[in-house]
Protein backbone atom coordinates (compact mmCIF):
# COMPACT_ATOMS: atom_id res chain seq x y z
CA UNK A 1 0.00 0.00 0.00
CA UNK A 2 1.18 3.31 -0.62
CA UNK A 3 2.24 4.56 2.45
CA UNK A 4 1.44 8.48 1.95
CA UNK A 5 -2.01 7.63 1.42
CA UNK A 6 -2.33 4.84 4.47
CA UNK A 7 -1.25 7.72 6.69
CA UNK A 8 -3.69 9.97 4.86
CA UNK A 9 -6.11 7.51 5.84
CA UNK A 10 -5.06 7.12 9.81
CA UNK A 11 -5.37 10.40 10.16
CA UNK A 12 -8.84 11.24 8.59
CA UNK A 13 -10.19 7.98 10.66
CA UNK A 14 -8.19 9.61 13.65
CA UNK A 15 -9.68 11.69 16.42
CA UNK A 16 -13.31 10.95 15.51
CA UNK A 17 -15.55 13.72 16.96
CA UNK A 18 -12.72 16.08 17.88
CA UNK A 19 -11.27 19.52 15.90
CA UNK A 20 -10.62 17.77 12.57
CA UNK A 21 -13.81 15.61 12.22
CA UNK A 22 -15.61 19.13 12.06
CA UNK A 23 -13.10 20.75 9.61
CA UNK A 24 -13.71 17.94 6.88
CA UNK A 25 -17.42 18.25 7.88
CA UNK A 26 -17.38 21.34 7.13
CA UNK A 27 -15.03 20.51 3.73
CA UNK A 28 -17.30 18.05 2.70
CA UNK A 29 -20.52 20.44 2.87
CA UNK A 30 -18.89 23.46 1.15
CA UNK A 31 -18.19 20.96 -2.04
CA UNK A 32 -21.30 19.92 -1.75
CA UNK A 33 -23.26 22.67 -1.95
CA UNK A 34 -21.07 24.32 -4.30
CA UNK A 35 -21.41 21.39 -6.67
CA UNK A 36 -25.35 21.20 -5.80
CA UNK A 37 -25.87 24.61 -6.89
CA UNK A 38 -23.45 24.43 -10.01
CA UNK A 39 -26.17 21.41 -11.26
CA UNK A 40 -28.98 23.32 -10.40
CA UNK A 41 -28.34 25.95 -12.27
CA UNK A 42 -26.77 24.71 -15.43
CA UNK A 43 -29.66 22.22 -15.83
CA UNK A 44 -31.97 25.32 -15.37
CA UNK A 45 -30.32 26.75 -17.64
CA UNK A 46 -30.60 24.19 -20.40
CA UNK A 47 -34.04 23.92 -19.37
CA UNK A 48 -35.16 27.80 -20.00
CA UNK A 49 -33.26 27.31 -23.52
CA UNK A 50 -34.70 24.09 -24.90
CA UNK A 51 -38.14 24.92 -23.46
CA UNK A 52 -38.15 28.57 -24.75
CA UNK A 53 -36.65 27.62 -28.15
CA UNK A 54 -38.78 25.10 -28.81
CA UNK A 55 -41.75 27.20 -28.51
CA UNK A 56 -39.91 29.57 -30.87
CA UNK A 57 -38.67 26.49 -33.16
CA UNK A 58 -42.65 25.28 -33.51
CA UNK A 59 -44.38 28.51 -34.40
CA UNK A 60 -41.55 29.32 -37.08
CA UNK A 61 -39.15 26.78 -37.63
CA UNK A 62 -35.36 27.38 -37.54
CA UNK A 63 -35.16 29.30 -41.20
CA UNK A 64 -37.77 31.17 -43.11
CA UNK A 65 -37.93 31.76 -46.91
CA UNK A 66 -39.86 35.09 -48.23
CA UNK A 67 -39.82 36.95 -50.95
CA UNK A 68 -38.07 40.11 -51.06
CA UNK A 69 -39.84 43.18 -50.21
CA UNK A 70 -39.37 46.75 -49.71
CA UNK A 71 -42.41 47.16 -47.64
CA UNK A 72 -43.23 45.99 -43.54
CA UNK A 73 -46.35 44.90 -43.72
CA UNK A 74 -47.34 41.73 -41.80
CA UNK A 75 -48.64 39.98 -44.68
CA UNK A 76 -45.72 38.62 -47.30
CA UNK A 77 -45.34 38.70 -50.94
CA UNK A 78 -46.54 35.85 -52.49
CA UNK A 79 -44.58 33.73 -54.54
CA UNK A 80 -44.93 29.78 -56.22
CA UNK A 81 -43.35 27.57 -53.50
CA UNK A 82 -42.93 24.54 -55.83
CA UNK A 83 -38.93 24.95 -56.01
CA UNK A 84 -36.36 22.42 -55.05
CA UNK A 85 -36.17 22.77 -52.22
CA UNK A 86 -39.73 22.13 -51.08
CA UNK A 87 -40.05 19.54 -53.73
CA UNK A 88 -36.70 17.56 -52.85
CA UNK A 89 -35.62 18.56 -49.29
CA UNK A 90 -33.40 15.34 -49.22
CA UNK A 91 -31.12 17.25 -51.59
CA UNK A 92 -29.75 18.88 -48.16
CA UNK A 93 -28.70 16.84 -45.61
CA UNK A 94 -29.47 18.63 -42.48
CA UNK A 95 -32.93 19.46 -44.08
CA UNK A 96 -35.33 17.82 -41.64
CA UNK A 97 -38.78 19.83 -42.69
CA UNK A 98 -40.32 21.95 -45.01
CA UNK A 99 -43.42 23.96 -45.07
CA UNK A 100 -45.48 27.09 -46.42
CA UNK A 101 -47.23 29.03 -44.70
CA UNK A 102 -48.87 33.12 -45.38
CA UNK A 103 -50.29 35.67 -42.44
CA UNK A 104 -53.12 37.47 -43.07
CA UNK A 105 -54.49 40.81 -40.91
CA UNK A 106 -57.69 40.94 -39.62
CA UNK A 107 -60.06 41.14 -36.48
CA UNK A 108 -62.08 39.15 -34.81
CA UNK A 109 -65.53 40.90 -33.74
CA UNK A 110 -67.74 39.82 -30.54
CA UNK A 111 -70.94 41.07 -29.14
CA UNK A 112 -68.40 43.00 -26.21
CA UNK A 113 -64.74 43.19 -28.30
CA UNK A 114 -62.81 44.26 -31.21
CA UNK A 115 -59.39 42.97 -31.40
CA UNK A 116 -57.33 42.70 -34.14
CA UNK A 117 -55.48 39.86 -34.99
CA UNK A 118 -53.35 38.11 -37.65
CA UNK A 119 -54.30 34.51 -39.45
CA UNK A 120 -51.63 32.26 -39.80
CA UNK A 121 -52.57 29.68 -42.98
CA UNK A 122 -50.92 26.81 -42.81
CA UNK A 123 -51.74 23.45 -44.85
CA UNK A 124 -51.46 19.67 -44.55
CA UNK A 125 -47.48 19.30 -44.89
CA UNK A 126 -47.66 21.35 -41.47
CA UNK A 127 -45.39 19.63 -38.59
CA UNK A 128 -48.19 19.32 -35.87
CA UNK A 129 -45.85 17.07 -34.01
CA UNK A 130 -43.73 19.70 -32.98
CA UNK A 131 -46.26 22.01 -32.33
CA UNK A 132 -48.65 19.52 -30.31
CA UNK A 133 -47.46 20.55 -27.01
CA UNK A 134 -48.74 23.87 -27.18
CA UNK A 135 -52.29 22.99 -27.76
CA UNK A 136 -53.78 23.56 -23.97
CA UNK A 137 -57.29 22.93 -25.12
CA UNK A 138 -59.53 20.79 -27.83
CA UNK A 139 -57.82 19.55 -31.51
CA UNK A 140 -55.78 20.98 -34.09
CA UNK A 141 -57.70 21.75 -37.64
CA UNK A 142 -58.43 18.89 -40.12
CA UNK A 143 -57.40 19.76 -43.47
CA UNK A 144 -60.32 19.26 -46.49
CA UNK A 145 -58.96 17.94 -49.70
CA UNK A 146 -61.87 19.78 -51.97
CA UNK A 147 -62.13 22.80 -49.81
CA UNK A 148 -60.45 25.18 -47.20
CA UNK A 149 -61.15 23.89 -43.25
CA UNK A 150 -63.60 26.07 -41.71
CA UNK A 151 -61.76 25.89 -38.29
CA UNK A 152 -59.66 28.12 -36.51
CA UNK A 153 -56.96 28.22 -33.32
CA UNK A 154 -56.88 30.46 -30.58
CA UNK A 155 -54.76 31.60 -28.34
CA UNK A 156 -55.88 31.15 -24.77
CA UNK A 157 -55.25 34.97 -24.58
CA UNK A 158 -57.01 35.92 -27.60
CA UNK A 159 -59.90 33.29 -26.35
CA UNK A 160 -59.90 35.12 -22.65
CA UNK A 161 -60.01 38.47 -24.08
CA UNK A 162 -63.01 37.65 -26.17
CA UNK A 163 -64.69 35.15 -24.23
CA UNK A 164 -64.65 33.08 -26.98
CA UNK A 165 -65.10 29.11 -25.79
CA UNK A 166 -64.29 25.69 -27.82
CA UNK A 167 -66.86 25.58 -30.75
CA UNK A 168 -68.30 28.74 -30.54
CA UNK A 169 -67.97 30.09 -34.50
CA UNK A 170 -65.67 33.01 -34.54
CA UNK A 171 -66.37 35.83 -37.31
CA UNK A 172 -62.59 37.02 -38.28
CA UNK A 173 -63.22 40.21 -40.60
CA UNK A 174 -59.96 40.31 -43.51
CA UNK A 175 -58.69 44.06 -44.68
CA UNK A 176 -58.67 43.65 -48.10
CA UNK A 177 -60.57 45.58 -51.26
CA UNK A 178 -63.40 44.98 -50.70
CA UNK A 179 -63.48 43.99 -47.26
CA UNK A 180 -64.58 39.98 -46.05
CA UNK A 181 -64.84 38.01 -43.48
CA UNK A 182 -65.02 34.42 -42.92
CA UNK A 183 -66.98 32.36 -40.17
CA UNK A 184 -64.63 30.03 -38.77
CA UNK A 185 -65.46 27.33 -35.56
CA UNK A 186 -63.19 27.57 -32.61
CA UNK A 187 -61.92 23.85 -32.50
CA UNK A 188 -58.44 24.03 -30.41
CA UNK A 189 -56.89 26.81 -28.03
CA UNK A 190 -53.08 27.20 -27.68
CA UNK A 191 -50.56 28.85 -25.32
CA UNK A 192 -46.70 29.54 -25.85
CA UNK A 193 -46.37 32.51 -23.71
CA UNK A 194 -44.51 34.03 -25.86
CA UNK A 195 -47.24 36.74 -25.92
CA UNK A 196 -45.90 39.75 -27.40
CA UNK A 197 -44.83 37.57 -30.51
CA UNK A 198 -47.22 34.91 -31.09
CA UNK A 199 -50.13 34.33 -28.18
CA UNK A 200 -51.24 37.92 -28.23
CA UNK A 201 -52.30 38.17 -32.49
CA UNK A 202 -51.42 34.99 -33.64
CA UNK A 203 -54.28 32.88 -34.97
CA UNK A 204 -54.00 29.93 -36.94
CA UNK A 205 -56.09 28.89 -39.81
CA UNK A 206 -56.11 27.23 -43.24
CA UNK A 207 -53.88 28.35 -45.86
CA UNK A 208 -55.96 27.53 -48.72
CA UNK A 209 -58.54 29.90 -47.47
CA UNK A 210 -55.95 32.82 -47.67
CA UNK A 211 -55.67 31.87 -51.23
CA UNK A 212 -59.03 32.11 -51.98
CA UNK A 213 -59.55 35.30 -49.81
CA UNK A 214 -56.24 36.66 -52.32
CA UNK A 215 -57.07 34.77 -55.65
CA UNK A 216 -53.86 33.03 -55.29
CA UNK A 217 -53.38 29.18 -57.04
CA UNK A 218 -52.82 26.65 -54.69
CA UNK A 219 -49.16 26.40 -55.42
CA UNK A 220 -48.80 30.21 -53.99
CA UNK A 221 -47.74 31.34 -50.18
CA UNK A 222 -46.09 33.84 -48.67
CA UNK A 223 -43.53 31.68 -47.09
CA UNK A 224 -41.69 28.75 -46.26
CA UNK A 225 -40.60 27.51 -43.04
CA UNK A 226 -37.35 25.34 -42.61
CA UNK A 227 -37.32 22.83 -39.86
CA UNK A 228 -33.52 21.46 -39.40
CA UNK A 229 -32.26 18.19 -38.06
CA UNK A 230 -30.09 18.49 -34.62
CA UNK A 231 -26.63 19.64 -33.71
CA UNK A 232 -26.87 20.86 -37.34
CA UNK A 233 -25.37 24.91 -37.69
CA UNK A 234 -27.94 26.91 -38.58
CA UNK A 235 -25.47 29.99 -40.38
CA UNK A 236 -24.08 27.27 -42.63
CA UNK A 237 -27.63 25.91 -43.67
CA UNK A 238 -28.96 29.28 -44.38
CA UNK A 239 -25.85 29.98 -46.62
CA UNK A 240 -25.85 26.75 -48.49
CA UNK A 241 -29.89 26.80 -49.01
CA UNK A 242 -29.44 30.37 -50.10
CA UNK A 243 -27.10 29.49 -52.83
CA UNK A 244 -29.50 27.18 -54.25
CA UNK A 245 -32.63 29.50 -54.42
CA UNK A 246 -33.32 32.39 -56.97
CA UNK A 247 -32.29 36.15 -56.29
CA UNK A 248 -35.41 37.08 -55.46
CA UNK A 249 -36.01 35.14 -52.25
CA UNK A 250 -34.68 35.88 -48.61
CA UNK A 251 -33.76 33.19 -46.21
CA UNK A 252 -33.65 34.73 -42.30
CA UNK A 253 -33.04 33.07 -39.19
CA UNK A 254 -35.46 33.11 -37.12
CA UNK A 255 -33.31 33.60 -33.96
CA UNK A 256 -32.58 36.65 -35.52
CA UNK A 257 -35.95 37.30 -36.53
CA UNK A 258 -36.51 36.94 -32.79
CA UNK A 259 -32.93 38.63 -31.62
CA UNK A 260 -34.57 39.67 -27.98
CA UNK A 261 -35.72 36.23 -26.94
CA UNK A 262 -32.38 34.61 -27.79
CA UNK A 263 -30.12 37.33 -26.46
CA UNK A 264 -32.22 37.40 -23.41
CA UNK A 265 -31.21 33.18 -23.28
CA UNK A 266 -27.45 34.03 -24.23
CA UNK A 267 -27.63 36.59 -20.83
CA UNK A 268 -29.12 33.29 -18.68
CA UNK A 269 -26.76 31.60 -20.17
CA UNK A 270 -23.57 34.24 -19.03
CA UNK A 271 -25.25 34.64 -15.66
CA UNK A 272 -24.93 30.67 -15.02
CA UNK A 273 -21.09 30.75 -16.01
CA UNK A 274 -20.37 34.11 -13.79
CA UNK A 275 -21.86 31.59 -11.09
CA UNK A 276 -19.81 28.88 -11.38
CA UNK A 277 -16.43 31.49 -11.01
CA UNK A 278 -17.80 32.51 -8.16
CA UNK A 279 -18.53 28.40 -6.77
CA UNK A 280 -15.12 27.74 -8.08
CA UNK A 281 -13.51 30.57 -5.86
CA UNK A 282 -15.93 30.09 -2.91
CA UNK A 283 -14.93 26.44 -2.70
CA UNK A 284 -11.04 26.84 -3.23
CA UNK A 285 -10.84 29.54 -0.60
CA UNK A 286 -13.28 26.83 1.58
CA UNK A 287 -10.25 23.81 0.75
CA UNK A 288 -7.18 26.40 1.27
CA UNK A 289 -8.21 26.99 4.30
CA UNK A 290 -9.34 23.80 5.65
CA UNK A 291 -5.65 21.94 4.73
CA UNK A 292 -3.63 25.00 6.48
CA UNK A 293 -5.64 24.40 9.46
CA UNK A 294 -5.12 20.24 9.00
CA UNK A 295 -1.15 20.87 8.04
CA UNK A 296 -1.19 23.01 11.33
CA UNK A 297 -3.22 20.65 13.88
CA UNK A 298 -0.57 18.56 12.19
CA UNK A 299 2.97 20.73 13.09
CA UNK A 300 4.41 18.07 14.75
CA UNK A 301 3.39 15.12 13.04
CA UNK A 302 5.21 16.67 10.15
CA UNK A 303 7.87 17.59 12.09
CA UNK A 304 8.60 14.23 13.37
CA UNK A 305 8.11 12.11 9.38
CA UNK A 306 11.18 14.62 8.44
CA UNK A 307 12.96 13.77 11.22
CA UNK A 308 12.76 10.19 10.02
CA UNK A 309 13.84 11.21 6.59
CA UNK A 310 10.48 12.21 5.13
CA UNK A 311 10.75 14.38 2.20
CA UNK A 312 8.49 17.40 1.70
CA UNK A 313 7.02 15.84 -1.36
CA UNK A 314 6.62 12.89 0.73
CA UNK A 315 4.71 14.89 3.41
CA UNK A 316 2.78 16.88 1.06
CA UNK A 317 1.14 14.02 -0.13
CA UNK A 318 -0.49 13.00 3.07
CA UNK A 319 -2.35 15.87 2.93
CA UNK A 320 -3.21 16.00 -0.88
CA UNK A 321 -4.20 12.71 -0.44
CA UNK A 322 -6.34 13.67 2.92
CA UNK A 323 -8.05 17.03 0.24
CA UNK A 324 -8.30 14.17 -2.29
CA UNK A 325 -10.87 11.93 -0.58
CA UNK A 326 -12.31 15.26 0.92
CA UNK A 327 -13.20 16.27 -2.49
CA UNK A 328 -14.58 13.24 -3.49
CA UNK A 329 -17.04 12.56 -0.58
CA UNK A 330 -17.94 16.62 -1.49
CA UNK A 331 -18.70 15.42 -4.99
CA UNK A 332 -20.76 12.57 -3.96
CA UNK A 333 -23.04 14.36 -1.62
CA UNK A 334 -23.44 17.28 -4.45
CA UNK A 335 -24.64 15.07 -7.15
CA UNK A 336 -26.89 13.42 -4.91
CA UNK A 337 -28.52 17.27 -3.52
CA UNK A 338 -28.07 18.84 -7.23
CA UNK A 339 -29.96 15.82 -8.98
CA UNK A 340 -32.47 15.11 -6.30
CA UNK A 341 -33.81 18.83 -6.45
CA UNK A 342 -33.72 19.04 -10.20
CA UNK A 343 -35.39 14.97 -10.12
CA UNK A 344 -38.52 16.69 -7.74
CA UNK A 345 -38.43 19.87 -9.77
CA UNK A 346 -38.57 17.77 -13.09
CA UNK A 347 -41.77 15.55 -11.84
CA UNK A 348 -43.35 18.13 -9.80
CA UNK A 349 -43.08 21.78 -11.12
CA UNK A 350 -42.68 22.66 -6.88
CA UNK A 351 -41.43 26.03 -7.89
CA UNK A 352 -43.70 28.14 -10.28
CA UNK A 353 -42.75 31.40 -12.39
CA UNK A 354 -44.44 34.23 -13.74
CA UNK A 355 -45.27 32.72 -17.32
CA UNK A 356 -45.52 36.73 -18.63
CA UNK A 357 -42.35 37.25 -17.40
CA UNK A 358 -40.37 33.85 -17.99
CA UNK A 359 -42.14 32.43 -20.99
CA UNK A 360 -42.79 29.45 -19.20
CA UNK A 361 -45.18 28.90 -15.82
CA UNK A 362 -42.54 27.03 -13.66
CA UNK A 363 -38.33 26.14 -13.80
CA UNK A 364 -37.99 24.05 -16.34
CA UNK A 365 -34.91 21.22 -15.92
CA UNK A 366 -33.68 20.18 -19.06
CA UNK A 367 -31.11 17.02 -18.66
CA UNK A 368 -27.87 16.91 -19.64
CA UNK A 369 -25.54 14.18 -18.61
CA UNK A 370 -22.19 15.38 -20.11
CA UNK A 371 -22.93 19.36 -18.09
CA UNK A 372 -23.15 17.14 -15.19
CA UNK A 373 -19.94 14.94 -15.36
CA UNK A 374 -18.33 18.59 -16.49
CA UNK A 375 -19.07 20.10 -13.54
CA UNK A 376 -17.76 17.48 -11.75
CA UNK A 377 -14.58 17.11 -13.58
CA UNK A 378 -14.24 20.55 -13.08
CA UNK A 379 -14.80 20.93 -9.58
CA UNK A 380 -12.52 18.14 -8.76
CA UNK A 381 -9.73 19.20 -10.97
CA UNK A 382 -9.63 22.84 -9.98
CA UNK A 383 -9.84 22.07 -6.32
CA UNK A 384 -7.69 19.53 -6.43
CA UNK A 385 -4.53 21.94 -8.24
CA UNK A 386 -5.23 24.05 -5.67
CA UNK A 387 -4.37 21.82 -2.27
CA UNK A 388 -1.20 22.41 -3.73
CA UNK A 389 -0.66 26.25 -2.74
CA UNK A 390 -1.54 25.05 1.37
CA UNK A 391 0.69 21.94 1.18
CA UNK A 392 3.70 24.38 0.01
CA UNK A 393 4.11 25.40 3.19
CA UNK A 394 5.32 22.00 4.73
CA UNK A 395 8.82 22.55 3.16
CA UNK A 396 8.87 25.67 5.03
CA UNK A 397 8.50 23.83 8.67
CA UNK A 398 11.60 22.95 10.60
CA UNK A 399 11.93 19.59 12.07
CA UNK A 400 13.22 20.72 15.68
CA UNK A 401 10.72 23.05 16.17
CA UNK A 402 8.29 21.35 14.68
CA UNK A 403 8.57 18.50 17.12
CA UNK A 404 8.44 21.21 20.02
CA UNK A 405 5.34 22.62 18.40
CA UNK A 406 2.39 22.04 20.66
Amino acid sequence: MNLSYFISKRISQAQLGGFSTVIHKIAIVSIAIGLAAAIVSFLIMKGFKETVENKVYSFSAHLNVTKYTLNNSTEEQPFDFNIDLYNNPDQFKFVDHVQEYTHKPGLIRTENEILGVVLKGIGQSFDLARFKENIIEGRFIQFNDTTYAKEVLLSKTIADKLDIKLGDDVVVHFFQNPPRFRKLKLVGIYETNLSDYFDNKIIIGDIKMVQRLNNWSDSTAGGLQIYLKQHTNVEEAATTIGESMDYDLFIEKVSDKYNQVFEWLGLISRQVDILLVIILIVVCVNMISVILILVMERTSMIGLLKALGGTDKFIQSIFIYNGINLIAKGLLWGNVVGLGVCLVQYQFHLFKLNARDYYVSYVPIGWDWQVVIGLNFLVFLVVALILVLPTSMISKISPIKAIRFD
